[in-house]
Formats: C-alpha cells, sequence, structure tokens
C-alpha cells in the first residue's frame, strides 16, 4: 500500500509516523513544498524570547528521525494537481515535473496567512512568519525596524506584541473586535492583559477594521482604517490563516470558506482521499462546524486519518480549542465555550469565576479562573484561567473534563494529588466557595 501525504509540517508528519505504526510494508510519502522539514510555526517568537539562539533550531521533526522510520520524503515538491479518478499526483520537483501513483491519499497542505479582504496584504512590504523562509525575512526587517504595526489581536498577535515591546520597539496593534484574544477569553478576564499593554506603551487600536496597506516612497507602510491611517517601519498580519488548495480536482467537495468537506473519520467526498489539520472544519466548542487552525488538532486529526486509512474505526471527537500562552507578565489558558460565543448557540449557560490560591501555604499566588456551564445539567462547557504564575498544565485537566461531559460536581469527585507546596485542600480547577476563595456565580 502506498500512501502519499501533501504536506510536512504537524499534521501530515503525525499521520506519517501513525502509518508506519500501523502499516509496517507501507510505503509512506511525504511531498512538502517548503525546502525545509518541520519548521515550527512561531519559531521566530522563540528566538525573540530568548529560548532559541537561531531558526533552525525550531524543528519538531528532524530528516533523520524520517529515515529511521523508513518513511520518503521530497523537499521542495510543489503539488500542482490531483487526479483523483486515475489516482496520480503532478508535482514540480527539481525544476521537473514528476508523476506519482498513491492508494491513500492524506492531505495536510497546512495553510497560510493571507486576507484577501485587505488590499496589499499579499506584497512582500506585509511581513508573515509562519513558515521558515518568511520568518527569516521577517526578522531581518524587524532588526531594523523601530515602529512595527500588527494587524490582528489573536494570540499570535499578542505574542508578537509583548516581545517586540521586550525590544523597545513602538507597537501599534489593530483589532477589529472590541478586545483582544477574543476567541479564547471573555471581555471580563482579558483588562488585566489590556491594561498591561497600554501601561508599557502599546498603541490599542480596537473595533478599527484595516482596509488596505500601502508601501510609501520612503520604504515605510501605511496601514488605512477607513478616515484613519498608521504609517510605521513594517507590518506584520497576524490575522486567520485559512488553507490554500489550488491543487484539487473538482472531486474534492469544499466548504464555502475552501476548506475541505470531511466525516467523522475524516473522509473525503472521494474514496480513499483524507483531509487533515489547516484543511478541513472541526466540530468545536458550540458543537457546530468551525474552522480550528490549531498545532493540537494537526496532530490528533492526523492520527485519526492514519488509523481509518483501510477501515473506518476511529471517529474524530471533535476541538475544545484549547491554547495556553504567556503575555506581559500573565499566564493565560482557555478551552471550550466562552460566554460571550455562547450568545450564538441555542444553550442556555451559567457562568463562575473565582480566585483560588495555588498552594496551602500563605502568601500564596493565586489564579483567577472562569467556567462556562450548562444551566440544567452543570456539565462544564469552558474554562479561561490568568495568573502572574505558571497554570498553563491546569487547563488541560479542565479540556478533559469537557471532552468527557463531566459537571463540576463530578469534576470536584476527580482524585488528585496533594502536596501543602504545590495544592491546596482541593485542586484549583474545582468550583469552590471555602473559605478565602471567591466564586462568583452569574446567569447568562
Amino acid at each position: 500500500m502506498r500512501v502519499v501525504i501533501i504536506g510536512a509540517s504537524f499534521a501530515g508528519v503525525a499521520a506519517a509516523l501513525e502509518v508506519r505504526k500501523k502499516y509496517a510494508d507501507a510505503d509512506v510519502i511525504l511531498l512538502e513544498k517548503q525546502a525545509t522539514l518541520g519548521y515550527i510555526p512561531n519559531g521566530l517568537h522563540l528566538y525573540w524570547d530568548n529560548k532559541i539562539d537561531d531558526l533552525d533550531a525550531a524543528r519538531f521533526i528532524t530528516t533523520d528521525q524520517l529515515k529511521k522510520e523508513t518513511i520518503t520524503y521530497y523537499l521542495g515538491a510543489t503539488v500542482q494537481k490531483i487526479n483523483t479518478t486515475q489516482k496520480i499526483i503532478t508535482y514540480d520537483y527539481m525544476e521537473q515535473e514528476e508523476l506519482m501513483a498513491y492508494d491513500k491519499l492524506i492531505i495536510a497542505a497546512g495553510s497560510r496567512q493571507l486576507s484577501e479582504k485587505i488590499d496589499g496584504s499579499a506584497q512582500e512590504s506585509v511581513l508573515k512568519y509562519k513558515r521558515y523562509g518568511e520568518a527569516q525575512a521577517a526578522l531581518s526587517k524587524v532588526k531594523e525596524s523601530q515602529h512595527i504595526t500588527i494587524i490582528g489581536g489573536g494570540q499570535v498577535g499578542v505574542e508578537a506584541a509583548h516581545l517586540l515591546t521586550k525590544q523597545q520597539k513602538q507597537v501599534t496593534l489593530i483589532e477589529s473586535m472590541d478586545y483582544v484574544l477574543f476567541k479564547y477569553l471573555d471581555e471580563d478576564m482579558i483588562q488585566p492583559i489590556e491594561q498591561k499593554m497600554i501601561k508599557n506603551g502599546i498603541d490599542l487600536r480596537l473595533g478599527q477594521t484595516v482596509s488596505s496597506i500601502e508601501m510609501e516612497s520612503d520604504q515605510k507602510v501605511t496601514v488605512h482604517l477607513g478616515d484613519d491611517s498608521v504609517t510605521s517601519d513594517a507590518v506584520i498580519m497576524s490575522v486567520n490563516v485559512r488553507p490554500h488548495l489550488p491543487f484539487l480536482d473538482d472531486y474534492v467537495t469544499l466548504h464555502t470558506d475552501q476548506t475541505i468537506a470531511v466525516d467523522r473519520y475524516l473522509r473525503t467526498s472521494v474514496e480513499d482521499v483524507f483531509a487533515v489539520g489547516d484543511c478541513i472544519q472541526l466540530s468545536g466548542p458550540g458543537e457546530d462546524m468551525v474552522y480550528i487552525p490549531l498545532i493540537n488538532n494537526a496532530v490528533r486529526t492526523g492520527i485519526v486519518a492514519a488509523a481509518n486509512l483501510v477501515k473506518p474505526t476511529v471517529t474524530f471527537n471533535g476541538s475544545s480549542r484549547t491554547i495556553g500562552t504567556t503575555v506581559f507578565g500573565y499566564y493565560v489558558a482557555s478551552t471550550g465555550l466562552t460566554e460571550e460565543e455562547s450568545l450564538f448557540t441555542n444553550r442556555t449557560v451559567k457562568t463562575a469565576r473565582q480566585e483560588v490560591r495555588l498552594n496551602s501555604l500563605n502568601p500564596s499566588d493565586t489564579v483567577t479562573l472562569k467556567y462556562v456551564y450548562d444551566a440544567s445539567s452543570r456539565v462544564l462547557l469552558g474554562a479561561q484561567m490568568i495568573s502572574t504564575s505558571n497554570i498553563l498544565e491546569k487547563i488541560n485537566t479542565l479540556a478533559l473534563a469537557i471532552q468527557s461531559k463531566l459537571t463540576l460536581e463530578e469534576l470536584k469527585q476527580a482524585d488528585y494529588f496533594f502536596h501543602p507546596l504545590y495544592t491546596q485542600m482541593v485542586s484549583t480547577t474545582n468550583l469552590v466557595s471555602w473559605m478565602d476563595e471567591r466564586a462568583d456565580e452569574d446567569e447568562s
């Protein structure tokens, strides 16, 4: 069996490794458009944060590891078209057009940073750094720039703003919503971070939409916001990524947002063709199909597709959209449904906020948590956390609780270890109102 995987980022590599694990005799082939393998998309952030000495260190897989698993790979291989009827892939490799037959095909082509709604966003002066080559160019441009405009206040944009201010850069951040990180946190939870951003001198332009980007004669870049504009030395694009799949034939069904339609087994409309990662929509926190381009989803979908190559046996169980990061002195984590998001669902929810000590000693650092749960069943639907201490790993407990459809009462019955240096009487992730712990419940 020959399994060809288009794309060798997280989803493609996860699929390849899982195929090799399950089918020792399979011919596993990765076709990767980029000239290098395994670049971590936020590698530039790791470099700016002095976590790595060189962008080349931002790799999650090496060619030697693929060779050890007897996985064949072609770097710099650009797929031009797929004939799903004849099961033939046409691709360019080393300046030659090549053909490759497949028995099973997994499309893991990833996504790109581009906004078709913003005129001028495709020009080279607008920095994008999801890929290695882009990151190298962005690194050079940012070094010589003093004022930088960031378009998009999601996780990537806020992280970039944080790291650039540490380099004494002047930063303007533009976000079309009323507050940053709106996909992950409710407005009442984000306020400490926004206050810190303003204190650090960031020019926050909230509720403003970029219409166009224009290169000036003096090499500066102007971002137009309706009747207003911002001129700076460089512009970073951190808006949502989107799939780019021009090689598909007409037999592969797409959604209106150009993602590939798949079933619960990640099968496309064409037999023996699967799609994973940033190429597809997933069942999200509100149980509707949404686009959630996160690495944890890419890896999980790659594994599930590999499991279903021969026979559909494993369904993909959706995404809780779990994230964690550290910005402006705070550790921030989120999973599942937000209160704001619940307004667009058919659910009636309640919310609760509490501030909890992280250990049994005084004084103790605290974490502020927000729970979103079903008003009648009390099943946990979402959770948000913010603290000046590293509480990021705790969000995984709540993500698992959401995935397991636990109620708040069932979560209290979970068996956790106790140590006075690291825990208090009950787990940090439990909603309680004992002693000095404050729990404020509100109905939404």
